[in-house]
């Protein structure tokens, strides 16, 4: 028998079904049962959208050692004490003498792909990331941590540092990794990144998210998969429904709001649910999305189905 040429050995990864978690808003809200949850799911990457706590190290500690493939982004309560006026006049530390955004960083190294990207060769996919610590909305916010952190000093260089990254991708597969998703998908207060707080409505996504991605298009690349969390699903104005979670463009791309808070409950019995977001994908194409939540023996005890596709 002959070797497979390199390009048939990409051609079978790039048919290969591939199977993605996405774990939503943390918020303290991680156990070591996560990572055995994860491999029972047999999932071939994850993807973390951040907010793991306010400054958790200790979580981001713990996530970092998570032995599967995975790539992560920072939320905006991962900046919770450094970020803003408000916060640092909050900050149970000394911040002269300590820096947990840094340590959060440091910890998770290569893994943290805000402003950044990873490629994953085993899957022939990379993943970039967008605006770390994002607070959502069309005001440049926090401009000091910003420019003293990532020389970014509006959206527009924002939006340049996030395309730099994708330019370097190796793969022409690329699926974005955010905390808050692009503008564009809905001003309705239960739109995946509409505000639900009073006023009610007006899309609260990332302008600078949302040229990337138009930018990263102009690239060659495909984009299967834009997945993000920070605007949970439980919405603040109702209790009557939930948040969209999803949003199919023209283009074929998945939007994935991932943030079902908490992500770990417990019944009135006494057991544990953890929630997860699936995504599969195969030729560059997301053919299925839900929503699962695994029981205390690791099985999946329900799915919302968001998306499936005949192929």
């Amino acid at each position: 028998m002959t070797s497979q040429s390199v390009q048939e050995q990409e051609d079978n990864i790039s048919s290969k079904l591939i199977k993605i978690a996405i774990v939503g808003d943390v918020h303290d809200r991680w156990e070591a049962a996560d990572e055995i949850a994860l491999q029972h799911l047999g999932v071939d990457l994850v993807l973390f959208v951040g907010d793991f706590g306010n400054e958790s190290v200790q979580v981001v500690r713990e996530i970092a050692v998570v032995k599967l493939p995975k790539a992560a982004v920072f939320g905006n309560h991962d900046a919770w004490y450094s970020a803003s006026d408000w916060g640092k006049q909050k900050c149970p530390y000394d911040r002269q003498k300590e820096d947990w955004v840094q340590d959060q960083i440091d910890l998770l190294k290569e893994t943290h792909v805000g402003y950044s990207k990873l490629d994953f060769p085993e899957l022939q996919l990379t993943v970039v990331g967008s605006r770390p610590f994002s607070w959502g909305g069309d005001v440049w916010k926090n401009a000091e941590f910003y420019k003293e952190r990532f020389g970014v000093t509006s959206f527009a260089e924002s939006t340049a540092k996030i395309v730099a990254a994708a330019e370097t991708s190796a793969y022409d597969t690329v699926i974005f990794l955010g905390h808050n998703g692009p503008v564009g998908l809905g001003s309705n207060a239960d739109d995946p990144c509409g505000k639900d707080w009073q006023p009610l409505g007006g899309d609260y996504g990332d302008p600078d998210l949302t040229e990337a991605i138009a930018l990263t298009r102009k690239l060659g690349k495909t984009i299967p998969l834009v997945t993000f969390g920070h605007m949970h699903h439980d919405l603040r104005y109702t209790k009557q429904h939930l948040r969209k979670t999803f949003v199919i463009s023209s283009e074929g791309t998945m939007y994935l709001n991932a943030a079902r808070v908490p992500r770990i409950v417990q019944t009135p019995q006494g057991d544990k649910l953890r929630n997860f977001s699936l995504v599969y994908l195969q030729g560059g194409v997301v053919t299925q999305a839900s929503l699962v939540w695994m029981g205390k023996d690791f099985t999946v005890v329900s799915e919302e189905k968001q998306l499936v596709l005949n192929r």
